[in-house]
């Protein structure tokens, strides 16, 4: 054997999102160093970077809700003394300061030497792989989000005009199913009320492509915005954009012919199954929606080896295929964006907020004073970190450690994962252990770490 990569003996570390304002590499606690010294140990330490790398100043702040995560440039030495060197930039934050934050971003990122991917200055760039060297062989990731305004996503260069700046899209459809006496009353609404004309009258102007205008016909219709079809009870239904989808296969396609561990990561919201009816909040809903496994499986089969998601902001179920696992979510890794020193003008008068309020008041109005939102629910400060040992190219073992990120403590404290206790660390085990084996996946608890069959 001429090179140590030959032997297919890779490791990879995998964390959720990370929200990271502030530095990591002054605290000293044993269980935070435990968990730096498992990311070190890896050859790959990956992380969803839900942030933008800039200066206060760079960039337009976008038109959106919520909070603006800011990464200010000098914590990348912070991100790489935790042993985190492979990012997903493609989520729904990315834009937070528009088409020039995503290339400041990036460039701050290639400074620090961290290898990213899922944005760009025109479509190829942000779908094409990120490559990461290591002593064991050589690490492509390939990064998407199905979480994105209109306006996100990059666009392709032509021969005589460049592209745009953005995200790498892997877009999907909702359709939502009714039952007879349902679909005639949508139908009726539309005639009822000037829906159905005005429509008519946007074909007729000619600006509008037929998919902007939407359908209106006995199978299918377009109802503010939503796809709507006949059938015999409710349901809902999603499908993958297939042109996004050629596009991220055939990039994955790529990375499986340059690289010797493919990694294909995609921040969603999107979730499915029962719960989707039943759960109460958000962090109740337990299942990525049906375009994410589909898409996965298709993912796989075209070379991937490890398909991670990050989003639902918990921790969910890990489903095993054909010997390489899906992370339908890995929670949060950190959650600093209550850090932020300052904030856009729209933001705060979206909350009704005067202008010479401060980022505290902002984040007051936006947490009701830590009992809502992230800040309020303690299933957002448990997590895990994945450890992903291959041996001869295939998947040898796969262990789960679970991290406590503070719920319940000041901003100043929260944020930052520890290894958790035994008692949490139980209680998250348990709760991943059963939504795998919903998945028809096996995760034991032992010694304090969760243990996945990956035969």
């Amino acid at each position: 054997m001429l090179y140590d990569a030959e032997k297919g003996e890779i490791t990879a570390a995998l964390g959720g999102d990370l929200n990271l304002s502030r530095g990591l590499a002054v605290y000293r606690e044993a269980r935070f160093l435990q968990v730096r010294d498992l990311l070190r140990g890896a050859d790959v330490g990956f992380m969803n970077l839900e942030s933008s790398v800039h200066r206060y100043g760079d960039g337009t702040p976008t038109i959106k809700a919520g909070p603006y995560i800011t990464t200010e440039p000098h914590i990348t030495e912070d991100i790489k003394w935790m042993g985190i060197n492979l990012l997903s930039c493609a989520n729904n934050h990315c834009y937070d300061f528009g088409e020039e934050g995503v290339v400041i971003s990036n460039h701050y990122l290639d400074e620090a030497g961290i290898t990213h991917a899922g944005t760009g200055r025109n479509l190829r760039e942000a779908a094409s792989p990120a490559y990461r060297d290591t002593a064991n062989g050589r690490v492509a990731l390939v990064a998407a989000t199905s979480m994105f305004p209109e306006w996100y996503p990059a666009k392709n260069q032509r021969v005589d005009m460049p592209g745009k700046p953005g995200v790498n899209p892997l877009g999907f459809q909702t359709t939502y199913v009714l039952p007879p006496e349902a679909w005639q009353g949508l139908r009726a609404v539309g005639r009822g009320l000037p829906f159905d004309a005005d429509r008519e009258r946007v074909r007729a102007f000619g600006f509008f492509t037929p998919a902007q205008t939407g359908t209106s016909s006995d199978t299918e219709y377009t109802f503010l915005g939503r796809r709507f079809i006949p059938g015999d009870r409710f349901a809902v239904q999603t499908k993958v954009n297939e042109r996004d989808a050629e596009e991220n296969l055939r990039q994955i396609r790529e990375a499986r012919r340059q690289a010797d561990l493919v990694i294909f990561s995609l921040h969603n919201h999107e979730m499915g199954g029962p719960t989707l009816w039943t759960a109460k909040s958000r962090d109740e809903m337990d299942r990525p929606a049906d375009f994410v496994f589909d898409f996965a499986h298709r993912a796989f089969d075209e070379g991937a080896d490890i398909f991670v998601c990050h989003g639902p902001h918990v921790p969910l179920g890990i489903e095993m295929y054909k010997g390489k696992p899906l992370f339908c979510s890995l929670g949060n890794f950190c959650m600093q964006y209550e850090s932020a020193r300052f904030l856009p003008a729209h933001a705060y008068e979206s909350w009704g907020l005067d202008p010479m309020s401060t980022p505290a008041d902002f984040f007051d109005a936006l947490t009701d004073q830590n009992r809502r939102a992230h800040a309020g629910d303690p299933l957002n400060w448990q997590t895990v970190l994945a450890v992903c040992r291959f041996g001869q190219g295939k998947l040898a073992d796969l262990a789960l450690y679970p991290l406590d990120l503070g719920y319940g403590r000041s901003r100043s404290q929260r944020g930052r994962p520890l290894l958790a206790d035994p008692e949490m660390g139980e209680q998250i085990l348990a709760r991943i252990a059963r939504l795998s084996a919903d998945l028809g996946t096996k995760v034991e608890l032992r010694d304090g770490r969760g243990v996945v069959t990956v035969g």
